[in-house]
This record gives structure tokens, sequence and C-alpha cells, in this order.
């Protein structure tokens, strides 16, 4: 998103300097019958073009090289940029008609740069989501239209109460005040339009076209990782019968969606599970999601012993051991990490010599119970 920030200031500082350039020509004292509409459109045209240049041309590279067509879901950002950048043009030409050009273009551009890619670093929010710098795009996310419509109703404000200034009709301090309405209208209604919105402006999440298999549950993924779909959907299903056999309270959920297709923005439920499928690109690993998620403690807090017992014991029914095994690695080996991982192979060993009845009874009570003494873990 950074090149929004670089066209922005790019179409600023050189309609500075076009502007600039035309008043030190006194082209407008030499062309009085002439629509200074017109001049202005002329100059800025190229102006305008380069920087929608630096904003469109790496994403249409980057498309053309994966062979990848647009939806129209995704011109939303760009078409909120090109707005923004006829306006910052617009705003830049108004400055270069007073100020000296060879000052004021790079004082413009830094200055344009600094204040729309700053925002993003300050507070409050609704700075940021005037600023025409937005947020990065999670993946199956799409910006609502109110959130691509503040920047531009900010932006667009300020040009056309600048454009104002120039109707050759009425006395100046009329045009002035119709002006400077408009811009501080633009400016006021951006501001509460935004105020209340979070860190993130609002998107649209889950809009990733996906393809779905299965019944209790429904696994979905993107398309574009659907390669694995079936094996998915296995997995989830088989280790989610295998947990009730052995006791586990399990709802089965109607639907199981990609945790990334909207950056699980959409929360989870009961009945919608989001987990990490596109990631999940090796055998047993879905699976394995599925079984910790099954796995539902009533405490948010558990003893380490006890929530690796409950976990090594359903990876051993589902047969899940090497991921379980696998993610104790990822978290790093040492000395009490050991002495835990001893422990609970000790418990889960007699456990599982037990008959299925104690089992079970082991398994709920292991689900259910709390103590105020309980370390977290991850699974």
């Amino acid at each position: 998103m950074v090149l929004y920030a670089l066209a922005y200031a790019a179409a600023a500082a050189l309609a500075v300097w076009e502007s600039g350039r035309l008043r030190q020509a006194r082209i407008w004292e030499s062309l009085p019958t002439r629509s200074r509409y017109r001049v202005a459109a002329n100059v800025l045209l190229p102006v305008v073009i380069l920087a929608w240049a630096a904003l469109l041309l790496p994403p249409a590279i980057s498309l053309a090289r994966t062979g990848t067509v647009p939806s129209l879901d995704s011109l939303r950002l760009p078409l909120m940029g090109m707005l923004i950048v006829v306006a910052h043009a617009i705003a830049g030409f108004a400055i270069g008609a007073v100020l000296p050009r060879l000052i004021a273009t790079p004082v413009v551009a830094v200055v344009d740069w600094i204040a729309v890619n700053f925002t993003r670093g300050t507070q409050p929010y609704w700075l940021r989501h005037v600023s025409g710098q937005y947020s990065d795009v999670g993946f199956g996310e799409v910006p609502r239209f109110v959130s691509v419509a503040v920047p531009v109703l900010m932006a667009g404000g300020v040009a056309v109460g600048l454009l104002l200034l120039w109707l050759p009709l009425g006395p100046r301090v009329l045009r002035g005040v119709v002006a400077l309405g408009v811009a501080a209208a633009g400016v006021l209604g951006a501001q509460h339009l935004a105020r209340d919105w979070p860190h993130d402006p609002p998107t649209a999440t889950g809009q990733a076209p996906v393809d779905c298999t299965g019944v209790n549950p429904r696994v979905c993924v993107p398309r574009i990782a659907s390669g694995s779909l079936d094996r998915s959907q296995r997995e989830a299903s088989q280790a989610l019968s295998t947990l009730r056999a052995a006791g586990v309270p399990v709802v089965a959920p109607r639907q199981i969606d990609d945790l990334y297709n909207g950056s699980g923005a959409a929360g989870t439920s009961e009945q919608v599970w989001r987990l990490g499928l596109m990631s999940a690109n090796r055998p047993h690993q879905v699976g394995y999601q599925v079984m910790v998620r099954a796995l539902k403690f009533r405490c948010a807090e558990v003893p380490a012993v006890r929530a690796h017992s409950v976990w090594l014991w359903a990876a051993t029914r589902t047969g899940q051991v090497d991921m379980y095994q696998e993610r104790r690695r990822s978290e790093g080996i040492t000395p009490e990490s050991r002495k835990i991982e001893k422990q609970v192979n000790d418990q889960v060993r007699e456990v599982l010599s037990k008959s299925p009845a104690e089992q079970k009874t082991w398994i709920r009570s292991n689900l259910d119970s709390c103590s105020k003494s309980a370390t977290g873990s991850t699974a």
C-alpha cells in the first residue's frame, strides 16, 4: 500500500511545478478568453497519468506474470487511489499558483508523503482512514464501499472547494465562503463517518471463491488451495467420529472454513469452525487441528501436564501422534519441557491400558475440571 502515498505525493508535487511554470509564463494574463479549467486540465493530464502509472503498473505486472484476472471487487482500492490522485493534483496546482515552484515542489512532495504515509502509526484512528493510505487487505477480504468513499470524500471535498475559487461568477468573497464550506463539509463528513472505526476500516470477509465438500462437517477451502479438499474433509470427519466413539463430548460443526479467508475476522462458533486449512499441506495436519478444536476444556487456563495428556491421548486414538510430537518440538525443547512430556507419556500410557469406559470417564473428567494454579498451554 506504500505506492498510494507515493502516487499522491508525486501528483501533488508535479502539479505544483506545472502550475508554477504557467504562473511564471503569465499564461493566465495572456489568454483571458480561454477556460481556466481547460488550461489546467491540459497541464495536469500528464501529471495524473504518471501518478496513475506509479499506482497501477506494479500490480498490473504482477497480475500479468501470474495470469490472474482481477475481479470487480479488487478494483475498489485502485479506483479510490485514482480519484484521490486527481484531488492531490488539484491541491498541488492551487499551491503552485501562489508559491514559488522551486521551493514549494520539494516541500509539497515530502509533506504530502509524510502526511499520508505516517497516519498508519498515529491516533486517533480516523486519521488513517481519511488519508487514502488503506490498511493491508487480508486474503478473502474486500473493502466496503464506505471505507473507500471516506478518503475520497475527504480529498474530493478539498479539491472541489479549490475548483470553486476559480469560478468566474460572483464576488470573490462569496466564492471563498462557498469553497470553504464545501471543503469543510468534505473534511467533517469524512471525519464523522470514520471517527468510531477501529484500527482497521470496515471490510467484507470471506469473499474468496471457495470449494466445499462433505456433510457434518462440510469443509470449505479457497479454490486456489482445493487440491487437498477431499483429504481435509476425510481427516476432519474421521477425527470427529473417532473422538466421539472414544467418549469425547463433541458435536460436529456444520462447516469448517479456512482461517485465512478474511483473516478470521468473522470469528468462529460452535456451528462454523475456522482452521488453518490452506497451510495444512501435509497429511494429518487438518485432522490434528480438528482434534485440538474438538477437545474443549471448560476453563480458559489448564495445567500443561493435563492439557498435553489430553492432546496426546486424543492424538493416539486418532492416529495423530507424529503431529503432536512435531507441535511439541516446534515449541522448543528445554529441561522443563522434557520433564512435562515424561509425565505426560507415563500418564497417557497408563490411561490407554484401561478399559474404554474408564478412558471415557478420564477424558470427560480432565476436560471438565479446573485448577487455580493452572498454567496455560497451546496445542
